[in-house]
């Protein structure tokens, strides 16, 4: 069984603020807030999330299947 790991620290390609959040389990999160810029982050083609394109871990389910949400 995997330990995922849920905390991933997000950095705004805007402004380069960096945050830390505890990601959904069950879920991908299609979109964040920056709380510095207020840029609204989306992921890049390709990802599944944000936390995949702008996070130091990728997201549960990628963590979980080694793919994007199904």
């Amino acid at each position: 069984m995997i330990e995922l790991q849920l905390q991933s620290t997000l950095t705004c390609p805007a402004c380069g603020h960096r945050v830390t959040e505890t990601m959904p389990t069950t879920a991908c999160q299609y979109f964040y807030d920056c709380p510095a810029c207020q840029a609204l982050l989306r992921p890049e083609p390709g990802d599944c999330c944000v936390f995949c394109s702008y996070g130091t871990v990728p997201c549960p389910p990628v963590q979980r299947q080694g793919r994007c949400c199904d």
